[in-house]
Order: structure tokens, then sequence, then C-alpha cells
């Protein structure tokens, strides 16, 4: 039973980790379209998306790819 719990513990801290990861990947956008001055609608038809789909990106609850990431990478100049 301890095995189990133990377990459940780390789920749930890899869990949080992942959601800490996808605000931090949010936040980062979110300020890099600031620094640009750069509106949803503005930014989504630079990159050929719809404004929905940077709400979306935005809200911190998006599964990026690695396409989407080296995209968004190349867009801002950021590594």
């Amino acid at each position: 039973m301890k095995d189990i719990k133990n377990r459940y513990r780390e789920m749930v801290e890899q869990v949080k980790y992942e959601i800490e990861l996808s605000f931090a990947i949010s936040n980062k956008i979110d300020a890099l379209m600031k620094e640009r001055g750069l509106s949803k609608k503005q930014f989504a038809d630079q990159i050929g998306k719809r404004p929905s789909e940077i709400t979306r990106w935005l809200s911190g609850q998006h599964n990026f790819t690695l396409s989407t990431l080296a995209m968004l990478s190349a867009f801002f100049c950021q590594s």
C-alpha cells in the first residue's frame, strides 16, 4: 500500500510540473507578443493561425508539438 501511495505522489508531482511548464510557455509567448506590440490577431495573422488558437495557447492548457515550439522559437528569434 505504501508503494501505491508513493507512486501516486510522484504522479501528482509530475502532473504539477507539466502544468507549470505549460504555463511558463504561455507566459513567455505572451511576454514576447507584448514586447513586439502584437495583438492576438496580429500574431495569428503573422504565423498563419487563427486568433482562437492563440487564445488556447495563452490559456496555459495547450499541448504544444515540437514543430509548433520550433516555429515559435524561429518567429521570436529565441532558442
